[in-house]
């Protein structure tokens, strides 16, 4: 879209204000209210809940006896030092998978609907899982997780966009901080599961069955997310219009007629318009006219499609390069390489997981008291020093410290879950404009992956070379990121997905930071006249908001923020 657009015309929009009561009545849904939210939390929680487990199941399993009779490559005591390498790629190059699916979010996510594509993604996590459990060799277990990889990109490129999209203003961070909650759930099960299959030391169901478990959780997933409706963005988007009311109707359990209701829909219906989506308002069929181009994602103007997308795929960038999957991954390992056997430390591995799980619900109830940017600069300092503690303690290496650095990597784990667990998987979602949402959510998740692989690869062979040193690198890493995140992320807490746009529009009216106009308290509420002039839609009468409704509404902005 173009930064000298011409202003939107009430005359256009007036066009759309045609939806029928009977079209949306034919759509009506059964679920709805707080039900239909809980329902829609749960199929996503677990989808992510999955995301956890495939992480972690990994950690244990890489010294298991029979993992490492079937895969000897991933022995790496008294062998040539390569296995190193092969031991970090056979965990790393799941990341690959999961950066390709994300990838190909590109193209067929706005194609195929939030939930389609998050069925198709479950279904190749099936196949890849039934391929894991089956593997009875290096190369095919490699293989198998490309392609478990792939289903998980595809989830968590759409997972979070979908809740984000289907979630009130003033709970979406907090149900989505659940999300992340539950990858932290699904690690620690994976790690009791893995801990209690350790004792099956005859038989390669010690390594078979916490593999092929994640199953369970998919086909939930699959099944789930046929009860529930499609994003109504989504929707609005691709001109079906009768359909997204009777599912913001649904979502906000009141007629279709209600004023909160169709103040909803109408923002959401702006939202498109300003997008400069031409035919969507009178495409009644659902049939895509107006396709989003990936330049779309390096433009400016109003939309600040660029910075915006940057955005998202720099956070999930910082959320790797924290060193988090120092732990994630290797937790068992590291716990062994302090000194302690075998099943101590993946007793200490279970427990770390599952206080990694209990730190995670602290950051369900800060998220919209304290906001995004005070958890993600109180995350990143807390990290920052942990590593630089667990690099002086390493260095010094006695009974003593070793204890000490145990206690750290749960430390550690407290300061992520709380900053930056999931906040990652919200702030994209919160942060991009509607019709570059889909691609851009794409790449940010490929971001995540990409530098996900990075860490997970140089693991054992930067342990091996530079032992505690490492530690040092992940502790500049995370020094880097308070100044970015200061300067550069606009605060999103208690903000409409649409009152986003009005933000970076307003701070490229006004040539300042969107940083500073996102902590102001006077923004307009989405759909407003002053909103609709800081867009650059032209003044006139608003089908269905009368001009002191949209005073009203302005105070009720104000005074919710």
């Amino acid at each position: 879209m173009s930064s000298s657009a011409s202003p939107i015309r009430r005359s256009d929009k007036a066009e759309l204000d045609d939806t029928d009561d009977t079209d949306v009545e034919r759509y009506h849904l059964t679920l709805r209210g707080k039900k239909l939210t809980a329902a829609l939390a749960f199929v996503a929680g677990t989808g992510f809940t999955l995301f956890g487990y495939d992480q972690g199941v990994m950690s244990a399993l890489l010294s298991a006896p029979q993992f490492e009779r079937v895969f000897p490559q991933v022995v790496t005591a008294g062998q040539p030092a390569n296995h190193a390498t092969l031991q970090s790629f056979i965990v790393a190059v799941y990341e690959i998978g999961c950066l390709i699916g994300a990838l190909s979010n590109l193209w067929i996510g706005d194609k195929l609907g939030r939930r389609h594509t998050i069925i198709l993604g479950g279904i190749i996590m099936i196949i890849g899982a039934i391929l894991q459990t089956a593997s009875y060799g290096y190369a095919q277990m490699v293989v198998a997780r490309i392609v478990t990889g792939l289903g998980n990109g595809l989830n968590t490129s759409t997972v979070p966009t979908y809740h984000a999209e289907c979630s009130p203003a003033t709970r979406r961070g907090s149900l989505i901080m659940i999300e992340g909650s539950l990858i932290t759930f699904g690690i620690m099960i994976s790690l009791w599961i893995d801990f209690a299959l350790f004792w099956a030391k005859g038989s390669s169901a010690q390594w078979r069955v916490p593999i092929a478990l994640q199953i369970i959780f998919a086909v939930v997933m699959i099944f789930g997310i046929g009860f529930l409706p499609e994003s109504p963005r989504w929707l609005i988007k691709h001109g079906r219009h009768a359909e997204a009311l009777a599912v913001i109707s649904a979502l906000e359990d009141a007629p279709s007629s209600n004023p909160d209701v169709q103040r909803t829909y109408h923002a959401i219906r702006e939202a498109v318009i300003m997008e400069d989506i031409p035919d969507a308002a009178t495409t009644k069929e659902g049939k895509e006219r107006s396709k989003t181009s990936l330049k779309e994602l390096f433009t400016h103007g109003r939309s600040q499609n660029f910075r915006r997308a940057a955005l998202g795929v720099v956070v999930q960038c910082f959320q790797q390069i924290t060193g988090i999957n120092l732990i994630t991954y290797y937790a068992t390992l590291l716990f062994e390489r302090l000194g302690i056997d075998d099943v101590k430390s993946r007793i200490i591995a279970a427990c770390n997981g599952t206080e990694y799980f209990l730190a995670s619900l602290i950051a369900i109830a800060l998220i919209e008291r304290v906001g995004r940017r005070r958890l993600m600069l109180f995350g990143a300092v807390g990290q920052c020093l942990t590593m630089v503690l667990l690099a002086v303690l390493g260095s010094i290496d006695n009974p003593a410290t070793q204890i000490a650095s145990a206690v750290l990597l749960f430390v550690f784990n407290s300061f992520f879950a709380i900053g930056w667990l999931g906040m990652t998987w919200l702030y994209p979602a919160e942060i991009v404009g509607l019709r570059i949402r889909a691609p851009a959510n794409a790449l940010s998740t490929a971001s995540n992956w990409i530098f996900n692989f990075v860490v997970v690869m140089v693991t054992g062979p930067s342990f091996s070379q530079i032992d505690w040193g490492t530690y040092i690198v992940f502790a500049a890493l995370n020094a880097l990121i308070v100044p970015v995140v200061y300067l550069f992320f606009p605060e999103t807490a208690g903000r409409s997905l649409e009152e986003m746009d009005i933000i970076f529009a307003l701070a490229y009216n006004e040539g300042v930071s969107p940083v500073i106009v996102s902590l102001r308290k006077d923004i307009p509420l989405a759909g407003s006249k002053e909103a609709d002039r800081i867009l650059g839609v032209e003044p006139g009468s608003r089908s269905g908001t009368s001009d002191a409704e949209s005073e009203t509404h302005r105070q009720e902005n104000k005074n919710r923020i």
